[in-house]
């Protein structure tokens, strides 16, 4: 039997269905094979944009020897961590906790019940570095598993336990109180790199949650004056910098996943529809709170390379960029002098070469340069001329690989980005590609009234096998409450109450609160996990805490607060101690302990947007919005909406707390008035 990747949809799978490992994708079969031979599983997990994963693979996984030594002792899996991250997670627990350290690619040996017996990441073709060799790794698991296997299972008795991560916590009696958030903003301050921007040395990534947290914070009229500007001066500085870093394409927009050293000058060159969609969010939101046309800037040039770069036909979102290209990582982004002056006019290459940094010597590989914003930059009409000059030639070299999966929880990432960039920005071409990304993956990806995780144009299109996990119905959950609240349409509310339920209903830990990663009919695996840090992306469940605060807001239905409440008890001791890996849930917080508006606006369209606008021209984290004409029978979906009416035929706005609302308002003088003052509710 050979290897049985060729079937498979993931590009990540894909990439090794030639391989001479005799590969299965996680499922049933590998599963009962491991058992019916009595051979641990040798778990390899990755994804298709990973450059040390390409290079194992090279080395290791495409030598025939290799390939035979692995297939005698062990029954081989590949995973793409973005299909499976619930294998994943357990995979790196058990990795982070035996070696200290994780990554990709994951490399566990498992016993036929699933316990870990073994695991790392990258292993160079021979010794190197303090490293053993691949072949070293699997000839010393294979003779463990030979000679000590009782004693190996013994050890791993209470292998799940270890590996429930946020399953085993206990709840607090209470929601933390907001004294926790200026409390969390100082201890930030403790790990921030007051000269670069961004949290600890490198490897250094960008901190999307963190960041979500520090803007919320800081457009808080009644925090501490010293918090706000210890908030405001992080946030703004890390995104100043890694806006001028090389980690930022200088050229198409979009950010690299990190920068390996502290400084953001050189990123691993993968971009990951994720952190884009994030970064673009707290960009808009930043320019929102500052006024700063610089961060405007980049927002826009990071929706726009999603809009161009990573979206299909269909509408929906593609999940990454490749680091390598001709199988060299970032050639596709790096420039010499040499290759300025042949794609642009002498003096405009020297002002390139002087405004992004471009000298022989380089700041990469051999004497190539990552662009950075770091020089005299030229007026705007050069700059705009040198960038199309740039991009025109770059167009031509190779381009990097594409892992065109959809996902649907980053879906619903980017649909939010775009439906709130389209709200603050006023631009009705983002809040159309938010509209078309939600199409897709309810056209696509929801199959028979349950979510699926992916979708794929290979093998004939469709969605993939594996039923969405908490973050997809999250990220979803708030991407289509951005979505109503930007464009009005009752049906994406409607979807987003679907959401809801599903998330209590089959997410739901009735014993100790929170939410699980997996639904309570997924594949069983070892342990059923509660994923708490924000790692690399804000957990599903801080994002379904948030979600479920704003769709109470927006409905009045307390349930789903007390749900989301659950969540912020349980994840409270770690958000006194650690606030950089649970920001999101501190988002979440922050909302849940402002005092929270409700804004319904009804009546004609013009008049409604002026009013509208008035909302949307500050940051106003807690504010949900509702919008109609106050007549159409639809409305009525909305309980935010029901009994709101235009005044004398004019657009009116009702700024409510707990859906008690005062006098409605007519004028955008008025609302600001009234947004900025609660005053007395009738």
């Amino acid at each position: 039997m050979g290897n049985a990747l060729a079937s498979e949809t993931s590009p990540y799978l894909l990439q090794h269905a030639e391989n001479p490992v005799r590969w299965l994708p996680w499922g049933p079969e590998a599963l009962q094979r491991a058992k019916d031979e009595d051979k641990p599983l040798l778990v390899s997990i990755g994804y298709s944009a990973c450059h040390w994963c390409h290079v194992m693979a090279h080395e290791s996984f495409e030598d025939p020897e290799v390939a035979a030594v692995m297939d005698r002792h062990f029954v081989c899996v590949k995973v793409d961590r973005e299909e499976r991250p619930d294998v994943d997670a357990l995979c790196m627990d058990a990795v982070v906790a035996m070696t200290g350290q994780g990554g990709w690619p994951l490399n566990v040996f498992l016993t036929p019940d699933q316990a870990p017996i073994h695991g790392g990441t990258y292993y160079p073709p021979e010794p190197r570095h303090g490293l053993p060799s691949w072949r070293m790794v699997l000839d010393a698991v294979a003779v463990a598993w030979r000679d000590r296997r009782e004693d190996i299972v013994a050890s791993l008795a209470d292998a799940g336990r270890r590996l429930a991560g946020g399953a085993g916590l206990r709840p607090a009696d209470a929601v933390p109180g907001a004294a926790l958030l200026p409390a969390s903003v100082e201890r930030l301050r403790s790990g921030y790199d007051a000269v670069q921007g961004g949290f600890g040395q490198a490897p250094k990534f960008p901190p999307h949650a963190v960041l979500l947290f520090l803007l919320a914070r800081a457009s808080d009229d009644a925090a501490d004056p010293d918090e706000r500007a210890q908030a405001s001066a992080m946030a703004r500085q890390t995104l100043r910098s890694m806006a001028s870093g090389g980690i930022h394409d200088q050229l198409g927009g979009g950010f690299s996943r990190y920068a390996v050293d502290a400084s953001w000058t050189v990123p691993h060159f993968e971009k990951m529809l994720y952190d884009n969609a994030l970064l673009a969010r707290a960009y808009v939101q930043g320019w929102l709170l500052w006024g700063d046309d610089g961060l405007r800037e980049v927002a826009e040039r990071t929706l726009a390379f999603l809009a161009t770069e990573l979206r299909g036909p269909e509408g929906g979102f593609l999940a990454a960029l490749d680091a390598d290209s001709e199988g060299v990582e970032g050639r596709f982004y790096v420039w010499t002098p040499e290759a300025l002056q042949e794609a642009l006019p002498q003096a405009e290459a020297d002002a390139a070469a002087r405004w992004f940094g471009v000298t022989p010597a380089g700041n990469f590989d051999e004497g190539t340069t990552v662009l950075q914003d770091d020089g005299p930059a030229p007026d705007a009409a050069a700059r705009e001329r040198i960038r199309a000059g740039l991009l025109a030639a770059r167009s031509q070299r190779v381009r990097p690989g594409t892992d065109d999966k959809r996902l649907a929880g980053w879906n619903g990432l980017a649909i939010q980005a775009f439906a709130e960039a389209a709200a603050a920005l006023g631009r009705d071409d983002l809040l159309e590609v938010a509209r078309e990304a939600a199409a897709f993956v309810h056209r696509e990806l929801v199959v028979d009234g349950r979510l699926r995780r992916t979708w794929s144009h290979r093998a004939g299109g469709g969605a993939g096998p594996h039923p969405a996990v908490l973050e997809d119905h999250a990220f979803l959950l708030e991407g289509l409450l951005a979505l109503y609240e930007a464009g009005g349409d009752p049906a994406h509310l409607v979807w987003a109450r679907e959401l809801a339920a599903a998330i209590e209903e089959r997410f739901s830990d009735p014993d100790r609160g929170g939410f699980f990663s997996t639904a309570q009919d997924a594949e069983a695996l070892l342990v059923r996990r509660k994923e708490v840090d924000d790692a690399p992306i804000p957990s599903g469940g801080a994002s379904a805490a948030r979600g479920l605060l704003r769709l109470a807001s927006l409905t009045g239905e307390h349930a789903h607060a007390a749900a989301a409440e659950g969540w912020l008890r349980l994840v409270a001791p770690a958000a006194e101690s650690h606030p950089q890996a649970v920001a999101y849930a501190l988002l979440a917080l922050d909302e849940h302990h402002r005092p929270g508006r409700e804004v319904a606006v009804v009546g004609p369209e013009d008049e409604r947007e002026a009013l509208l606008a008035v909302v949307r021209e500050r940051l106003r984290p807690g504010v949900v919005v509702a919008a109609g004409d106050g007549q159409d029978p639809e409305d009525d979906a909305v309980p935010l909406l029901r009994g709101r009416t235009p005044v004398d035929g004019h657009a009116a706005a009702y700024v409510c707390e707990g859906f008690s609302c005062r006098t409605p308002v007519t004028t955008p003088e008025e609302l600001r008035a009234a947004l900025g003052d609660r005053g007395a509710v009738i």
